[in-house]
């Protein structure tokens, strides 16, 4: 069973970072002396860890290595002068601006201007371009037609479903309504009827349920026939003067 691919990037635990850092040392020594003794090459490494500490390997001698480093890079380090880094600049500009006025010029070409100084076979190639680029757009104009419309058909579905669930809730509210209506209906003509069987129920309870104190005070007071004794000798004494 073969290793598997590690991951190339910082080691976060440093005893695992360190273990690494000392294996692909000892590998990168070992395969330069392997080099320098396969290909009679002259090498140098220099590596410094994390920590600051150096690690080197020569062939030879380093310090004869970095000479020759130094001798093979000094046509190199001469363009640090100002005045080839500006040449330098000045052709790249002037490159860039070559390939600007080419390209504005293919522009005004693709959109069917300054045609005259193009051949028959400049015009084919242009033809050619511009029929490759309308069918990519044609493409691209189906491919996102079919994504809208099933985009829009999904929306549709969904919006379907919300109405067919919308309609079942209210069919359910309806007969939980009906089923409602039918109790009160019942319950009413249950009252109806027993009111209707017992009507002397409904009086004497009404009845039982007055103030005997309020019963008295509605008897009507008793009328005496007779009048008063003082008013019959009253009468008497008139009766004897008209005499």
């Amino acid at each position: 069973m073969g290793r598997g691919k590690i991951a190339i990037r910082k080691i976060e635990n440093s005893t695992n970072r360190q273990v690494t850092f000392c294996k692909r040392r000892n590998g990168l020594v070992k395969k330069g002396r392997e080099l320098s003794i396969l290909c009679d090459a002259e090498v140098g490494l220099i590596v410094f860890s994390c920590t600051g500490k150096l690690s080197e390997f020569s062939s030879t001698s380093m310090k004869t290595i970095i000479g020759r480093f130094d001798k093979a890079t000094e046509g190199h380090h001469q363009l640090t002068d100002p005045t080839i880094e500006v040449k330098l600049w000045q052709r790249e500009a002037a490159n860039l601006r070559q390939q600007l006025l080419h390209l504005q010029e293919c522009h005004r070409q693709l959109m069917g201007e300054e045609l005259s100084c193009l051949n028959i076979d400049q015009l084919k190639h242009l033809e050619y371009q511009l029929q490759m680029g309308l069918n990519n757009v044609r493409a691209r104009k189906v491919s996102w037609t079919w994504f809208i419309v099933k985009a829009n058909q999904s929306s549709y579905n969904l919006l379907q479903q919300q109405k067919e669930e919308l309609h079942e809730k209210i069919d359910l509210i309806r007969k939980e309504n009906a089923e409602l209506m039918k109790k009160v209906v019942e319950a009413k003509s249950a009252e109806e009827e027993t009111a209707t069987m017992n009507p002397s129920h409904a009086i004497d309870t009404g009845y039982d349920n007055l103030d005997p104190n309020c019963l008295q005070q509605s008897q009507p007071q008793p009328q005496h026939s007779e009048p008063p004794a003082d008013q019959a000798m009253i009468m008497g004494y008139n009766l004897k003067l008209m005499i």
